[in-house]
């Protein structure tokens, strides 16, 4: 009898066992290279070139009640190129069952009701025209969830009906601010969401709310998207910082593969004399298997609401990317 075998299988069986009952931990992420570069009025820079990467690890196990327990966190070089010097990002811990839905508590890089869902229609174009220029453009307002936040989200109420509420524990003079969103799939191609959330910043003039209404439509190769965005925030002359974002967009899928979209933002300042930033593109993306290929040509006008000579310019974009 080979007793030494026997200890070995047995210790592995154990082995096994302790790593079931511990749960799994998987690791996803992205890499992408961008080149890109802008023209207009005043010659801003050359054409160059940038790295996106990203790593998010989690584990997860089943209590015995049947509740999901998840915890996660992300890795991400801009994170650690920016003035935290740390290359951590977001991290959250998850609770989740069919019967109570997800519950989750974000410690850093939560989301509030509104803030989940205000990405513009056209994606957020004018986050390419708000940093690097002569003049800094426009960026669009949120009612942030804050670090230490709660995030949860029903099972289906009814069929195609999903609410959501948020926390934020760290408002302002010890104040919770509180968010509230539902979002209705109901009809084959269609999905409607609405979001509001306070914004709480202690003083009454600065503090608000924002309320964000989607709505898309797809049929056949053919989609159709809105998006708008109200930040309500103070009185008098602080009504500089509330802003209305309306976006629409078109994307037409030619392929499995291939993908062409068109869309239009208007950013309006709450300041009556300040003229809109508008934003208009189109960008073509390329998928097969993990691998994106886009392109993008953007222009953008009153990119700081002003009329100036220096406020308009054209972006264009080339980029690839990866996902593991």
């Amino acid at each position: 009898m080979n007793i030494k075998k026997i200890g070995m299988t047995a210790l592995a069986a154990s082995l096994v066992s302790t790593s079931v009952f511990a749960g799994e931990l998987t690791a996803t992420g992205g890499a992408s290279l961008a080149f890109e570069g802008y023209s207009g009025t005043i010659l801003e820079s050359d054409s160059a070139f940038s790295m996106g990467d990203s790593v998010t690890l989690s584990g997860a196990t089943e209590l015995d009640n049947g509740i999901t327990v998840t915890m996660a966190f992300e890795l991400d070089g801009d994170s650690e190129a920016s003035s935290t010097t740390s290359a951590y990002d977001d991290n959250s811990l998850t609770l989740s069952s069919d019967a109570m839905g997800t519950l989750k508590f974000s410690a850093h890089g939560g989301s509030s009701a509104s803030s989940a869902m205000d990405g513009t229609a056209a994606g957020d174009m004018f986050d390419n025209f708000d940093t690097g220029l002569t003049v800094t453009g426009a960026a669009t307002k949120a009612a942030g969830a804050g670090d230490n936040s709660f995030f949860y989200t029903t099972p289906t109420l009814v069929e195609g009906l999903v609410a959501t509420a948020s926390l934020n524990t760290a408002g302002a003079s010890g104040n919770n601010a509180m968010g509230f969103g539902v979002t209705y799939t109901g009809v084959e191609g269609l999905s409607l969401s609405y979001g509001t959330a306070d914004v709480n910043a202690g003083a009454s003039t600065n503090s608000g709310d924002q309320t964000v209404m989607k709505a898309s439509y797809a049929i056949g190769s053919l989609t159709m998207s809105y998006t708008n965005s109200e930040y309500s925030i103070g009185t008098g002359a602080t009504e500089a910082n509330a802003q209305d974002v309306t976006s629409m967009a078109v994307s037409y899928t030619v392929s499995d593969a291939l993908s062409v979209t068109y869309g239009t933002e208007v950013i309006e300042s709450g300041l009556s004399t300040a003229t809109d930033a508008e934003y208009q593109g189109i960008s073509v993306a390329y998928t097969a298997g993990g691998m994106t290929l886009t392109a993008a040509n953007q222009i953008a006008d009153a990119i700081s609401h002003s009329s100036a000579a220096n406020e308009d310019y054209e972006y264009w974009s080339l980029g690839l990317s990866f996902a593991f």
